[in-house]
């Protein structure tokens, strides 16, 4: 899943970051409203998280163009305020959530959890094509043969190609979706852990294989 985070302090957005990241989200950190905005906009996310205090922009303002652009996306604020005014503001704008701080990282997954449910629906905690199964909450991918523990990139890449079987899928957009708009990754992170998917699905005996098509990208496919 992958996530704008807008918050200006840079130590809290490098903790913040950290903390999404060991969770296996995918994350965009941003340090203003007008290029948290221009993400939104821009950007393919399954949920954002914006400070209110910003500069060039504020939160409050961030949220109300984003709905007015139709983005559907859940949106979770964070603020140093706790006034009932500022919180009726934010929901009434169409934020899902309103976190004040200082929150503990328990907090803050537990209510990013509950606002993706509309994203991630429980029914489809584990996906499944062919003979394999990837849960989403446990991170692993099974068979009636056995079962391997992904790594975040590893997980997310496997859960972008489940979720869209048969799709071509190319490089730059994998880049795009797990690593994100300003990753210096280079593209040969993508190539790899396709090796270590590709080997891990034969592991446990998957009837499932990624094929590559030439200048196209990669797509899930059933292994006839």
């Amino acid at each position: 899943m992958r996530i704008l985070l807008a918050e200006d302090e840079k130590s809290m957005s490098r903790a913040l970051t950290a903390i999404l990241t060991k969770n296996n989200y995918s994350v965009d950190a941003v340090y203003d409203g007008e290029d948290a905005l221009t993400y939104l906009l821009s950007g393919d996310y399954d949920c954002a998280i914006l400070d209110v205090m910003m500069p060039k922009m504020d939160g409050f303002t961030v949220l109300r163009k984003a709905r007015e652009n139709k983005l559907p996306l859940p949106v979770m604020m964070l603020t140093a305020k706790s006034q009932i005014d500022d919180k009726v503001e934010g929901l009434d704008l169409g934020a899902n959530d309103y976190l004040t701080k200082p929150f503990e990282s328990r907090e803050l997954l537990a209510r990013l959890r509950a606002i993706t449910r509309s994203v991630t629906p429980a029914t489809d905690n584990v996906l499944r094509y062919g003979n394999t199964s990837l849960n989403r909450a446990s991170f692993e991918l099974s068979t009636a043969t056995g079962h391997v523990k992904l790594a975040a990139k590893e997980y997310q890449m496997m859960e972008f190609l489940m979720a869209n079987p048969g799709v071509l899928i190319s490089t730059d957009r994998f880049m795009e979706k797990v690593w994100g708009l300003d990753s210096d990754a280079d593209i040969n992170v993508v190539w790899t852990n396709l090796s270590y998917l590709r080997k891990k699905l034969a592991s446990i005996d998957a009837n499932i294989k990624i094929k590559a098509t030439r200048n196209a990208g990669y797509s899930l496919e059933i292994d006839e």
